[in-house]
């Protein structure tokens, strides 16, 4: 059973591999504690994991709209944020590589696609936990989900920018139509239910050689008759995501580098979204 630590290289088993903590600058995971005391001496905890560049600027959002409940939001920083990835799809629904809780250890089914494996949270800084795993690069973790087209962060969902439907989030368990309430939350539940959904964020690979830093977010993705057909959003290497119309994504596309340089690129759909929007 071959498996992969954040998407990296096969090892035999399970593999895991670090995808950060706070301080780890914004590819890292930050972590927040939430309790709603429903009894003076007790109450349930919540743990919400987020990009650690906006973890303070979460949690005073959180504390804004806590109203007059006694909830407590607090930052963990002795929990580290690891990938659990397997080696191939079909051990993602299969037999978990550990158990649930062990000891301060909580394991749980990343919740956006099982492409991405499990979340394991832990004080020890060990990937000795997941049995024969292997550490991997947290740029193998990123280049995996950049291919399954699972964006993660402010880089690939900027503030005031991304919106949800957009952004696949009704895909990924991100968005409830049934309970909540939520700014723009009318809009999103309208547009869901009419199906009127003309650009989304896919997956995209960029072909040929072409300088680091070359391709900028917010470059402009072009047919090849000139025409925009969206905006490459981020990525890293020739992999990455784009907010696309879906009526352009069949053609050939190119995306101008920097140094005006032309860059064949590549949409794909992955195979875990709904059929319906293939």
């Amino acid at each position: 059973m071959g498996s992969q630590g954040e998407g990296g290289h096969p090892s035999e088993g399970w593999g895991a591999g670090r995808r950060g903590h706070p301080g780890t600058g914004p590819s890292g995971g930050g972590q927040l504690r939430m309790r709603l005391p429903e009894h003076a001496d007790q109450g349930p905890t919540f743990l919400l994991e987020c990009d650690s560049s906006v973890l303070g600027a979460l949690q005073k959002h959180l504390v804004l709209h806590k109203i007059r409940r006694k909830v407590l939001v607090e930052p963990c920083p002795e929990l580290h944020v690891w990938a659990v990835l397997p080696g191939i799809p079909e051990e993602a629904s299969g037999a978990e590589p550990l158990p649930k809780h062990q000891g301060t250890t909580i394991l749980t089914r990343d919740p956006r696609t099982t492409h991405m494996g499990w979340r394991l949270l832990t004080q020890d800084e060990s990937p000795a936990l997941v049995p024969r795993g292997r550490l991997a690069d947290v740029w193998d973790y990123h280049r995996h989900r950049y291919q399954q087209g699972v964006p993660e962060g402010v880089h690939d969902l900027p503030p005031g920018v991304a919106l949800p439907l957009e952004s696949n989030l009704a895909f990924m368990n991100g968005i409830s139509f049934t309970k909540g309430c939520y700014v723009g939350q009318e809009l999103t539940a309208r547009t869901h239910h009419m199906g009127v959904i003309r650009k989304r964020l896919f997956p995209v690979q960029l072909l040929g050689s072409f300088p680091v830093g070359s391709i900028t977010p917010g470059t402009t993705v072009l047919t090849e008759s000139g025409q925009a057909a969206g905006k490459y959003r981020a990525g890293q290497g020739n992999v990455g995501l784009a907010l696309l119309y879906l009526e352009k994504i069949k053609g050939p596309l190119h995306i101008r580098t920097t140094g005006s340089g032309r860059v064949a690129l590549v949409t794909s759909v992955p195979d875990w979204w709904p059929t319906v929007t293939k």
